[in-house]
């Protein structure tokens, strides 16, 4: 009797360090959901170790997320550095971004350089991370690119305001910018979204190494039933983490700039705003106007779906594909945003998605949807139907994981240590 062997029975499976800049549980944000997605797809082609610090209340959930973990082993210290002046002037002296000085723990980082070695490639899952890799390692580094997050502040400086924070915003940008060419130019093959990609390549990283990656949502609603325009209220819906500072800007122009216009039209018009941690300044302008309603979080966010109308995500600055939107094309559920928050996504607007920055324009696209069954369906139609085309999670991770098959065959007989910067000097 001759024995039979399955592929992997003869080839073992590849080692990868996976590092993240805050744990990737609970998945209530579009960075955190994609981290996560990543890490369980990475699981069933890898034998994979997370390691990243834990912030703000990461340390509260660590033990429910190893009861879900798909990863081998896992690498934790707590790290609570403020975003304060303090902070800033020390990112300075340490000449690093400021969220890159935040997320740096000198424990974690002789952890990870005391094990490195042992794996064939590390994945750093941000550009904050970049601290963490070890100056001689020679595996395969991989840089995934969620955004290209000095647009976020280069747009942050440009909003009216207190011109120091302005000043301060613009400086960010320009350092982050730079340090993000820095991370993709040092690591063998950058992920990133195309719009992205075209923004390190202009700061000098070769093309050849840029991959496609996209920020996506929960494509599992491509799944549920259609929505019914006849089932829905006049009311229209908000999901987001009030804690972001987008989600905080973009939200208070639309209360105080597009609201009141609306409310003129359609009195007895709804507003649910969905999403946890909304400052005073959220409250105070809510409470100003009759019809708004801060629901905090949502378990079930297809209570909310069921019944509203239209969605709205009126993003000012940010940067990269917006979830809250993909989410809602993806649902099935007619949204009226920004360019900023249709940015990255290969919509026709009237087609897939209606974009307004003046305030009257959304107002009216907005009053358009409200009232027009035809419209609303044709949105809800093709929206989805992009979705399912373009940006789904199956296609996305098949494309990344031939990528880096790819290049762990190439690194195996190519192995080349890095001249790694001074910027790394600091977290040792």
């Amino acid at each position: 009797m001759h024995a039979t062997f399955a592929v992997t029975d003869l080839v073992p499976m590849k080692s990868l360090l996976f590092i993240t800049p805050e744990l990737p549980y609970p998945p209530q944000s579009g960075g955190k959901v994609k981290s996560l997605k990543l890490l369980h797809s990475m699981a069933d082609h890898y034998e994979v170790t997370l390691a990243c610090p834990l912030k703000m209340d990461d340390a509260t959930h660590v033990e429910e997320f190893h009861q879900v973990s798909p990863c081998d082993g896992h690498l934790h210290e707590t790290v609570n550095i403020p975003r304060s002046p303090r902070s800033l002037v020390t990112s300075y002296l340490r000449r690093v971004p400021l969220n890159v000085h935040r997320t740096n723990s000198a424990r974690l980082s002789d952890q990870i350089a005391a094990l490195a070695d042992s794996y064939d490639a590390i994945f750093l899952d941000h550009y904050e991370v970049y601290t963490y890799l070890p100056h001689s390692y020679r595996g395969l580094t991989v840089y995934h690119a969620h955004n290209a997050y000095f647009k976020m502040w280069q747009r942050y400086s440009e909003l009216p305001g207190n011109p120091v924070l302005r000043l301060a915003a613009w400086l960010e940008a320009y350092r982050v910018r730079n340090f993000e060419a820095e991370v993709a130019g040092t690591c063998d093959i950058t992920f990133a979204a195309p719009n992205d990609a075209k923004e390190l390549m202009s700061q000098g990283v070769p093309e050849e190494k840029m991959r496609n990656t996209f920020h996506l949502g929960d494509d599992s609603q491509l799944e549920l039933p259609e929505l019914r325009y006849e089932d829905t209220q006049k009311k229209l819906m908000y999901v987001g983490f009030l804690g972001w500072e987008p989600n905080s800007q973009g939200l208070l122009w639309f209360i105080q700039q597009v609201w009141p216009l609306l409310l003129k039209r359609h009195p007895d018009l709804r507003f649910d705003v969905v999403g946890k941690d909304a400052d005073i300044r959220l409250q105070q302008a809510v409470a100003e106007f009759d019809g708004i309603s801060l629901r905090g979080f949502v378990d079930d966010l297809q209570t909310v779906y069921r019944d509203s109308r239209v969605s709205v995500a009126p993003l000012l600055f940010g940067s990269g594909m917006k979830v809250k939107v993909l989410d809602a094309m993806a649902r099935g559920m007619p949204t009226v945003t920004t360019s900023v928050g249709a940015e990255g996504i290969e919509i026709e607007n009237s087609k897939h998605l209606l974009v307004a920055d003046d305030p009257a324009e959304m107002a009216d696209h907005i009053d358009d949807l409200l009232s027009d069954p035809v419209l609303w369906q044709r949105l809800q139609r093709c929206s989805r139907a992009l979705v399912q085309e373009r940006y789904t999670w199956t296609q996305l991770f098949k494309q990344m994981h031939s990528a880096l098959d790819m290049a762990l065959q190439h690194q195996a007989g190519h192995p080349v240590p890095r001249a790694r910067q001074t910027a790394l000097d600091y977290a040792r």
